[in-house]
Protein backbone atom coordinates (compact mmCIF):
# COMPACT_ATOMS: atom_id res chain seq x y z
CA UNK A 1 0.00 0.00 0.00
CA UNK A 2 2.92 2.39 0.64
CA UNK A 3 4.24 1.70 -2.86
CA UNK A 4 0.72 2.13 -4.26
CA UNK A 5 0.38 5.49 -2.52
CA UNK A 6 3.65 6.66 -4.06
CA UNK A 7 2.48 5.59 -7.52
CA UNK A 8 -0.91 7.28 -7.12
CA UNK A 9 0.68 10.56 -6.05
CA UNK A 10 2.81 10.40 -9.21
CA UNK A 11 -0.36 10.03 -11.27
CA UNK A 12 0.04 6.32 -11.95
CA UNK A 13 -3.02 4.17 -11.15
CA UNK A 14 -2.11 1.41 -8.73
CA UNK A 15 -3.41 -1.92 -7.50
CA UNK A 16 -2.02 -3.50 -4.34
CA UNK A 17 -1.39 -7.24 -4.40
CA UNK A 18 -1.04 -9.18 -1.17
CA UNK A 19 -1.62 -12.47 0.52
CA UNK A 20 -5.07 -13.55 1.63
CA UNK A 21 -5.81 -12.32 5.14
CA UNK A 22 -3.92 -9.04 4.77
CA UNK A 23 -6.80 -7.07 3.28
CA UNK A 24 -7.79 -5.45 6.58
CA UNK A 25 -4.28 -4.22 7.24
CA UNK A 26 -3.98 -3.00 3.66
CA UNK A 27 -7.18 -0.99 3.88
CA UNK A 28 -6.14 0.54 7.20
CA UNK A 29 -2.79 1.60 5.76
CA UNK A 30 -4.53 2.91 2.65
CA UNK A 31 -6.82 5.09 4.75
CA UNK A 32 -3.90 6.44 6.77
CA UNK A 33 -1.97 7.28 3.58
CA UNK A 34 -4.93 9.02 1.96
CA UNK A 35 -5.47 6.37 -0.74
CA UNK A 36 -8.41 4.31 0.52
CA UNK A 37 -9.63 3.93 -3.07
CA UNK A 38 -6.68 1.79 -4.17
CA UNK A 39 -8.00 -1.71 -4.95
CA UNK A 40 -6.50 -4.72 -3.19
CA UNK A 41 -6.15 -8.02 -5.00
CA UNK A 42 -5.45 -10.99 -2.76
CA UNK A 43 -3.49 -14.09 -3.73
CA UNK A 44 -5.72 -17.06 -2.83
CA UNK A 45 -3.63 -18.87 -0.27
CA UNK A 46 -0.12 -18.62 1.20
CA UNK A 47 2.43 -18.01 -1.55
CA UNK A 48 5.38 -19.74 0.10
CA UNK A 49 3.27 -22.72 1.10
CA UNK A 50 2.33 -23.40 -2.55
CA UNK A 51 4.60 -25.21 -4.98
CA UNK A 52 5.72 -23.40 -8.13
CA UNK A 53 3.14 -24.89 -10.54
CA UNK A 54 0.30 -24.03 -8.16
CA UNK A 55 1.64 -20.53 -7.69
CA UNK A 56 1.87 -19.90 -11.43
CA UNK A 57 -1.62 -21.27 -12.06
CA UNK A 58 -3.16 -19.04 -9.40
CA UNK A 59 -1.30 -15.99 -10.66
CA UNK A 60 -2.34 -16.63 -14.26
CA UNK A 61 -5.96 -17.65 -13.70
CA UNK A 62 -6.96 -15.56 -10.69
CA UNK A 63 -4.58 -12.79 -9.66
CA UNK A 64 -3.68 -11.33 -13.09
CA UNK A 65 -7.30 -11.08 -14.31
CA UNK A 66 -8.33 -9.48 -11.00
CA UNK A 67 -5.58 -6.86 -11.35
CA UNK A 68 -6.72 -5.99 -14.88
CA UNK A 69 -10.35 -5.74 -13.75
CA UNK A 70 -9.38 -3.50 -10.84
CA UNK A 71 -7.37 -1.16 -13.05
CA UNK A 72 -10.17 -0.91 -15.63
CA UNK A 73 -12.80 -0.29 -12.95
CA UNK A 74 -10.60 2.23 -11.19
CA UNK A 75 -9.89 4.31 -14.30
CA UNK A 76 -13.26 6.05 -14.03
CA UNK A 77 -13.18 6.61 -10.27
CA UNK A 78 -11.97 9.64 -8.38
CA UNK A 79 -9.55 9.47 -5.49
CA UNK A 80 -10.93 9.80 -2.01
CA UNK A 81 -9.22 11.91 0.60
CA UNK A 82 -9.02 11.62 4.33
CA UNK A 83 -11.21 14.04 6.30
CA UNK A 84 -9.55 17.09 7.82
CA UNK A 85 -11.40 16.66 11.10
CA UNK A 86 -12.53 13.82 13.29
CA UNK A 87 -15.54 11.99 11.80
CA UNK A 88 -18.83 12.30 13.61
CA UNK A 89 -18.98 9.97 16.58
CA UNK A 90 -15.31 10.01 17.50
CA UNK A 91 -14.61 11.67 20.85
CA UNK A 92 -12.30 14.62 21.34
CA UNK A 93 -9.31 14.13 23.64
CA UNK A 94 -11.09 15.55 26.69
CA UNK A 95 -14.58 14.08 26.22
CA UNK A 96 -16.14 11.86 28.88
CA UNK A 97 -17.13 8.87 26.76
CA UNK A 98 -19.05 6.77 29.29
CA UNK A 99 -20.45 7.02 32.81
CA UNK A 100 -21.18 4.09 35.08
CA UNK A 101 -19.63 1.52 37.38
CA UNK A 102 -16.40 -0.37 36.67
CA UNK A 103 -18.16 -3.13 34.75
CA UNK A 104 -19.99 -0.65 32.52
CA UNK A 105 -16.82 1.29 31.78
CA UNK A 106 -14.84 -1.87 31.05
CA UNK A 107 -17.54 -3.18 28.71
CA UNK A 108 -17.70 0.15 26.87
CA UNK A 109 -13.93 0.26 26.33
CA UNK A 110 -13.73 -3.40 25.36
CA UNK A 111 -16.53 -3.07 22.80
CA UNK A 112 -14.58 -0.30 21.08
CA UNK A 113 -11.27 -2.11 21.08
CA UNK A 114 -9.65 0.24 23.59
CA UNK A 115 -8.30 -2.46 25.91
CA UNK A 116 -5.80 -5.30 25.66
CA UNK A 117 -8.32 -7.88 26.83
CA UNK A 118 -7.61 -7.28 30.52
CA UNK A 119 -9.59 -5.13 32.95
CA UNK A 120 -8.58 -1.47 32.83
CA UNK A 121 -8.38 1.41 35.27
CA UNK A 122 -10.98 3.96 34.09
CA UNK A 123 -9.16 7.09 32.86
CA UNK A 124 -11.35 9.60 34.66
CA UNK A 125 -10.55 13.30 34.26
CA UNK A 126 -9.33 13.33 37.85
CA UNK A 127 -6.94 10.41 37.32
CA UNK A 128 -5.61 11.88 34.08
CA UNK A 129 -5.08 15.25 35.79
CA UNK A 130 -3.10 13.53 38.56
CA UNK A 131 -0.76 12.11 35.91
CA UNK A 132 -0.40 15.42 34.08
CA UNK A 133 0.66 17.05 37.35
CA UNK A 134 3.93 15.10 37.01
CA UNK A 135 5.13 16.97 33.93
CA UNK A 136 5.71 20.58 32.95
CA UNK A 137 4.72 19.83 29.37
CA UNK A 138 1.50 21.01 27.72
CA UNK A 139 -1.09 18.19 27.65
CA UNK A 140 -1.69 18.83 23.96
CA UNK A 141 1.98 18.78 22.99
CA UNK A 142 2.49 16.43 20.05
CA UNK A 143 5.31 13.93 20.55
CA UNK A 144 5.03 12.49 17.05
CA UNK A 145 2.70 10.66 14.69
CA UNK A 146 2.23 6.90 14.93
CA UNK A 147 1.40 4.58 12.03
CA UNK A 148 -0.62 2.80 10.78
CA UNK A 149 -3.45 5.06 12.01
CA UNK A 150 -1.29 8.19 11.61
CA UNK A 151 -2.61 9.40 14.95
CA UNK A 152 -0.84 12.09 16.96
CA UNK A 153 0.90 10.93 20.12
CA UNK A 154 0.27 13.62 22.73
CA UNK A 155 1.18 14.11 26.37
CA UNK A 156 -2.50 13.73 27.24
CA UNK A 157 -2.90 10.44 25.35
CA UNK A 158 0.15 9.10 27.18
CA UNK A 159 -1.46 9.98 30.50
CA UNK A 160 -4.77 8.38 29.49
CA UNK A 161 -3.13 5.12 28.46
CA UNK A 162 -0.93 5.19 31.55
CA UNK A 163 -4.06 5.25 33.68
CA UNK A 164 -5.61 2.45 31.61
CA UNK A 165 -2.52 0.27 32.11
CA UNK A 166 -2.50 0.67 35.90
CA UNK A 167 0.58 2.89 36.12
CA UNK A 168 1.08 5.36 38.95
CA UNK A 169 0.99 9.12 38.24
CA UNK A 170 4.70 9.40 39.02
CA UNK A 171 5.43 6.99 36.15
CA UNK A 172 4.38 9.63 33.59
CA UNK A 173 7.90 10.92 32.77
CA UNK A 174 8.93 7.33 31.98
CA UNK A 175 5.85 6.85 29.81
CA UNK A 176 6.50 10.08 27.91
CA UNK A 177 10.04 8.96 27.13
CA UNK A 178 8.69 5.61 25.89
CA UNK A 179 6.18 7.35 23.62
CA UNK A 180 8.94 9.54 22.20
CA UNK A 181 10.99 6.42 21.43
CA UNK A 182 8.02 4.83 19.65
CA UNK A 183 7.39 8.03 17.66
CA UNK A 184 11.01 8.37 16.50
CA UNK A 185 11.04 7.57 12.75
CA UNK A 186 14.17 5.47 13.31
CA UNK A 187 12.12 3.04 15.42
CA UNK A 188 9.80 2.29 12.46
CA UNK A 189 6.62 1.79 14.46
CA UNK A 190 4.85 1.19 11.14
CA UNK A 191 6.51 -2.26 11.13
CA UNK A 192 5.41 -3.21 14.64
CA UNK A 193 2.53 -5.19 13.18
CA UNK A 194 4.71 -7.29 10.85
CA UNK A 195 4.33 -11.06 10.69
CA UNK A 196 7.34 -12.02 12.88
CA UNK A 197 5.21 -10.78 15.79
CA UNK A 198 7.98 -8.87 17.54
CA UNK A 199 7.28 -7.03 20.76
CA UNK A 200 8.91 -3.86 22.13
CA UNK A 201 11.10 -4.25 25.21
CA UNK A 202 11.55 -1.28 27.54
CA UNK A 203 14.95 -1.06 29.26
CA UNK A 204 15.42 1.35 32.16
CA UNK A 205 18.82 2.49 33.39
CA UNK A 206 19.67 5.06 36.04
CA UNK A 207 18.41 6.50 39.34
CA UNK A 208 14.77 6.16 38.22
CA UNK A 209 15.02 2.40 38.81
CA UNK A 210 15.35 2.93 42.55
CA UNK A 211 13.22 6.05 42.78
CA UNK A 212 10.17 4.39 41.22
CA UNK A 213 10.77 0.92 42.70
CA UNK A 214 11.49 -1.05 39.53
CA UNK A 215 12.66 -4.61 40.09
CA UNK A 216 16.10 -5.38 38.63
CA UNK A 217 16.83 -8.54 40.63
CA UNK A 218 15.20 -11.93 41.11
CA UNK A 219 12.12 -12.20 38.92
CA UNK A 220 13.32 -9.60 36.43
CA UNK A 221 10.90 -9.65 33.48
CA UNK A 222 8.25 -11.47 35.53
CA UNK A 223 4.94 -9.77 36.31
CA UNK A 224 4.57 -8.92 39.98
CA UNK A 225 6.18 -5.53 40.54
CA UNK A 226 3.70 -2.83 39.60
CA UNK A 227 6.23 -0.47 38.05
CA UNK A 228 7.75 -3.05 35.70
CA UNK A 229 4.44 -4.67 34.81
CA UNK A 230 2.29 -1.58 34.28
CA UNK A 231 4.96 0.24 32.26
CA UNK A 232 5.34 -2.79 30.00
CA UNK A 233 1.58 -3.03 29.61
CA UNK A 234 1.36 0.66 28.78
CA UNK A 235 3.71 0.18 25.84
CA UNK A 236 1.48 -2.46 24.26
CA UNK A 237 -1.70 -0.45 24.99
CA UNK A 238 -0.20 2.64 23.40
CA UNK A 239 0.65 0.73 20.24
CA UNK A 240 -2.90 -0.60 20.17
CA UNK A 241 -4.85 2.53 21.04
CA UNK A 242 -2.77 5.28 19.42
CA UNK A 243 -0.72 3.61 16.68
CA UNK A 244 -3.76 1.46 15.86
CA UNK A 245 -2.10 -1.97 15.89
CA UNK A 246 -4.88 -4.44 16.68
CA UNK A 247 -5.34 -8.17 16.26
CA UNK A 248 -8.52 -9.55 14.58
CA UNK A 249 -11.16 -8.64 13.87
CA UNK A 250 -9.33 -5.48 12.75
CA UNK A 251 -6.18 -7.16 11.35
CA UNK A 252 -3.86 -4.16 11.57
CA UNK A 253 -1.45 -6.28 13.62
CA UNK A 254 -0.37 -9.22 11.45
CA UNK A 255 1.92 -10.97 13.95
CA UNK A 256 1.55 -14.55 12.74
CA UNK A 257 2.19 -16.28 16.08
CA UNK A 258 2.93 -13.18 18.08
CA UNK A 259 4.15 -12.61 21.61
CA UNK A 260 2.68 -10.42 24.30
CA UNK A 261 4.01 -7.47 26.24
CA UNK A 262 7.27 -7.69 28.16
CA UNK A 263 7.42 -6.13 31.59
CA UNK A 264 10.02 -3.38 31.74
CA UNK A 265 13.61 -4.53 32.20
CA UNK A 266 15.54 -2.53 34.79
CA UNK A 267 19.32 -2.47 35.12
CA UNK A 268 20.98 -3.32 38.45
CA UNK A 269 23.04 -0.19 39.00
CA UNK A 270 24.69 -1.45 42.17
CA UNK A 271 25.98 -4.57 40.44
CA UNK A 272 27.31 -2.49 37.56
CA UNK A 273 29.06 -0.08 39.92
CA UNK A 274 30.75 -2.92 41.84
CA UNK A 275 32.37 -4.11 38.62
CA UNK A 276 33.35 -0.66 37.41
CA UNK A 277 31.62 -1.34 34.11
CA UNK A 278 29.76 1.46 32.28
CA UNK A 279 25.98 1.20 32.77
CA UNK A 280 23.69 0.63 29.80
CA UNK A 281 22.74 4.32 29.67
CA UNK A 282 26.39 5.28 29.10
CA UNK A 283 26.62 2.67 26.35
CA UNK A 284 23.69 4.52 24.78
CA UNK A 285 25.52 7.87 24.93
CA UNK A 286 24.06 9.39 28.11
CA UNK A 287 25.62 10.49 31.37
CA UNK A 288 26.03 8.41 34.51
CA UNK A 289 23.63 10.66 36.43
CA UNK A 290 20.88 10.42 33.79
CA UNK A 291 17.83 8.21 33.93
CA UNK A 292 17.28 6.74 30.49
CA UNK A 293 14.65 4.61 28.78
CA UNK A 294 15.48 2.52 25.73
CA UNK A 295 12.89 0.74 23.58
CA UNK A 296 13.82 -1.97 21.10
CA UNK A 297 12.14 -4.84 19.31
CA UNK A 298 12.42 -8.42 20.53
CA UNK A 299 11.48 -11.19 18.11
CA UNK A 300 12.57 -14.10 20.31
CA UNK A 301 14.15 -14.86 23.69
CA UNK A 302 16.80 -17.47 24.39
CA UNK A 303 16.49 -20.37 26.77
CA UNK A 304 18.09 -19.70 30.17
CA UNK A 305 21.86 -19.53 29.70
CA UNK A 306 23.60 -21.10 32.70
CA UNK A 307 27.35 -20.66 32.77
CA UNK A 308 30.08 -21.92 35.08
CA UNK A 309 33.66 -23.16 35.16
CA UNK A 310 37.13 -22.27 36.25
CA UNK A 311 37.79 -19.48 33.75
CA UNK A 312 36.10 -16.54 32.14
CA UNK A 313 36.34 -18.41 28.84
CA UNK A 314 34.00 -21.08 30.23
CA UNK A 315 31.34 -18.43 30.83
CA UNK A 316 31.94 -16.82 27.44
CA UNK A 317 31.54 -20.15 25.67
CA UNK A 318 28.22 -20.79 27.43
CA UNK A 319 26.98 -17.32 26.52
CA UNK A 320 28.01 -17.95 22.92
CA UNK A 321 26.13 -21.25 22.71
CA UNK A 322 22.97 -19.74 24.20
CA UNK A 323 23.00 -16.70 21.93
CA UNK A 324 23.80 -18.81 18.86
CA UNK A 325 20.82 -21.06 19.53
CA UNK A 326 18.53 -18.05 19.99
CA UNK A 327 19.63 -16.15 16.88
CA UNK A 328 20.37 -18.98 14.45
CA UNK A 329 19.77 -18.26 10.76
CA UNK A 330 17.54 -15.29 11.67
CA UNK A 331 20.86 -13.45 11.56
CA UNK A 332 20.24 -13.12 7.82
CA UNK A 333 17.91 -10.20 8.61
CA UNK A 334 20.76 -8.14 10.04
CA UNK A 335 22.92 -8.87 7.02
CA UNK A 336 20.13 -8.08 4.57
CA UNK A 337 18.93 -4.85 6.14
CA UNK A 338 22.20 -3.61 7.66
CA UNK A 339 21.03 -3.40 11.27
CA UNK A 340 20.99 -5.93 14.11
CA UNK A 341 20.99 -5.19 17.85
CA UNK A 342 20.66 -8.31 20.01
CA UNK A 343 20.55 -7.73 23.76
CA UNK A 344 22.36 -9.87 26.32
CA UNK A 345 21.06 -9.69 29.88
CA UNK A 346 23.89 -10.93 32.08
CA UNK A 347 23.30 -12.10 35.62
CA UNK A 348 25.36 -10.16 38.20
CA UNK A 349 27.18 -13.30 39.38
CA UNK A 350 28.17 -14.18 35.81
CA UNK A 351 29.34 -10.61 35.17
CA UNK A 352 31.43 -10.72 38.35
CA UNK A 353 33.07 -13.98 37.26
CA UNK A 354 33.86 -12.48 33.87
CA UNK A 355 35.30 -9.33 35.46
CA UNK A 356 37.55 -11.40 37.73
CA UNK A 357 38.91 -12.99 34.59
CA UNK A 358 39.67 -9.62 33.05
CA UNK A 359 36.69 -9.60 30.71
CA UNK A 360 34.68 -6.40 30.25
CA UNK A 361 31.73 -5.52 28.02
CA UNK A 362 33.91 -4.89 24.98
CA UNK A 363 35.61 -8.26 25.44
CA UNK A 364 32.19 -9.98 25.62
CA UNK A 365 31.16 -8.30 22.38
CA UNK A 366 34.42 -9.22 20.68
CA UNK A 367 34.14 -12.87 21.73
CA UNK A 368 30.56 -13.18 20.56
CA UNK A 369 31.38 -11.39 17.34
CA UNK A 370 34.10 -13.93 16.60
CA UNK A 371 32.33 -17.08 17.77
CA UNK A 372 28.64 -16.56 16.92
CA UNK A 373 28.70 -18.41 13.59
CA UNK A 374 26.14 -19.88 11.21
CA UNK A 375 26.40 -21.58 7.83
CA UNK A 376 25.88 -19.52 4.71
CA UNK A 377 23.38 -22.08 3.42
CA UNK A 378 21.27 -21.78 6.59
CA UNK A 379 21.07 -18.01 6.14
CA UNK A 380 20.08 -18.39 2.49
CA UNK A 381 17.41 -21.00 3.24
CA UNK A 382 15.91 -18.98 6.10
CA UNK A 383 15.72 -15.86 3.94
CA UNK A 384 13.95 -17.76 1.16
CA UNK A 385 11.44 -19.31 3.57
CA UNK A 386 10.56 -15.90 5.00
CA UNK A 387 10.02 -14.53 1.51
CA UNK A 388 13.26 -12.55 1.12
CA UNK A 389 14.00 -14.33 -2.15
CA UNK A 390 16.32 -11.55 -3.32
CA UNK A 391 18.75 -12.10 -0.44
CA UNK A 392 22.08 -13.34 -1.83
CA UNK A 393 24.93 -13.61 0.67
CA UNK A 394 27.51 -14.37 -2.03
CA UNK A 395 26.50 -11.33 -4.07
CA UNK A 396 26.65 -9.07 -1.03
CA UNK A 397 30.15 -10.31 -0.22
CA UNK A 398 31.30 -9.98 -3.85
CA UNK A 399 30.01 -6.39 -4.07
CA UNK A 400 31.74 -5.37 -0.85
CA UNK A 401 28.48 -4.74 0.97
CA UNK A 402 29.65 -7.41 3.40
CA UNK A 403 33.32 -7.81 4.31
CA UNK A 404 35.68 -10.68 3.51
CA UNK A 405 34.46 -12.77 6.45
CA UNK A 406 31.33 -13.52 4.40
CA UNK A 407 33.09 -14.34 1.12
CA UNK A 408 33.64 -17.85 -0.21
CA UNK A 409 32.22 -20.56 -2.40
CA UNK A 410 31.37 -23.31 0.09
CA UNK A 411 27.64 -23.05 0.93
CA UNK A 412 28.32 -24.61 4.32
CA UNK A 413 31.10 -22.20 5.30
CA UNK A 414 30.66 -20.56 8.71
CA UNK A 415 30.06 -16.82 8.74
CA UNK A 416 29.50 -14.36 11.63
CA UNK A 417 25.99 -13.70 12.86
CA UNK A 418 26.98 -10.22 14.02
CA UNK A 419 28.31 -7.95 11.30
CA UNK A 420 29.09 -5.30 13.94
CA UNK A 421 29.64 -6.80 17.42
CA UNK A 422 29.58 -3.32 18.92
CA UNK A 423 25.82 -3.22 18.26
CA UNK A 424 25.23 -5.92 20.90
CA UNK A 425 23.56 -4.44 23.99
CA UNK A 426 24.56 -5.67 27.47
CA UNK A 427 22.49 -5.13 30.62
CA UNK A 428 23.11 -6.49 34.13
CA UNK A 429 19.96 -7.78 35.80
CA UNK A 430 18.43 -10.85 37.42
CA UNK A 431 18.98 -13.10 40.43
CA UNK A 432 22.31 -12.27 42.08
CA UNK A 433 22.40 -15.74 43.64
CA UNK A 434 22.29 -17.65 40.35
CA UNK A 435 24.58 -18.01 37.35
CA UNK A 436 21.97 -17.29 34.69
CA UNK A 437 21.82 -14.95 31.70
CA UNK A 438 19.43 -14.57 28.74
CA UNK A 439 19.59 -13.34 25.17
CA UNK A 440 17.02 -11.22 23.33
CA UNK A 441 17.00 -11.20 19.53
CA UNK A 442 16.19 -7.87 17.89
CA UNK A 443 14.49 -7.56 14.48
CA UNK A 444 16.96 -5.72 12.18
CA UNK A 445 15.70 -2.24 11.10
CA UNK A 446 12.34 -2.85 12.73
CA UNK A 447 12.46 -1.54 16.27
CA UNK A 448 16.13 -0.59 16.47
CA UNK A 449 17.06 0.60 19.98
CA UNK A 450 15.94 4.20 20.56
CA UNK A 451 16.74 5.98 23.82
CA UNK A 452 15.46 9.07 25.59
CA UNK A 453 16.48 10.76 28.82
CA UNK A 454 13.65 10.78 31.36
CA UNK A 455 12.72 14.29 32.48
CA UNK A 456 13.21 15.13 36.14
CA UNK A 457 10.29 14.48 38.46
CA UNK A 458 8.22 17.52 39.37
Amino acid sequence: MRAAATAERAGVPAVAIGGAGFEGMGRAIGRSLGVPHVPIVSYPGVILADDTPTFRTKMRDQVAPAVVDALVAGSASTAETLPDALPDGLPSPTDVVVRGDLDAVTEHFEARGWTDGLPIVPPTPERVAAFLAHTRRDPDEVLGVLAPDQRQATVRSVAVNGVLAGCRPEHLPVLLAIAECLADPVFRVQDAGSTPGWEPLVVLSGPVVGTLDFNSGTGALRVGRRANTAVGRFTRLYLRNVAGLRIPPEHTDQGAIAGSFHVALAENDEAVARLGWPPFREDRGFGAADSVVTVQSVVTVSAPIYSGGETARDHLDALTRGMADAIGPWAYTGLEFGAFHPLLVVGPAVAAALARGGVDKDAIRAHLGEHLLVTASALQTCAWNVGSTSFDLDAKAASGELDERYAGTDPDRLVPMLQRPGDLGIVLAGNESRNQSRGFVQNHVQGVPVSRRIEEQT
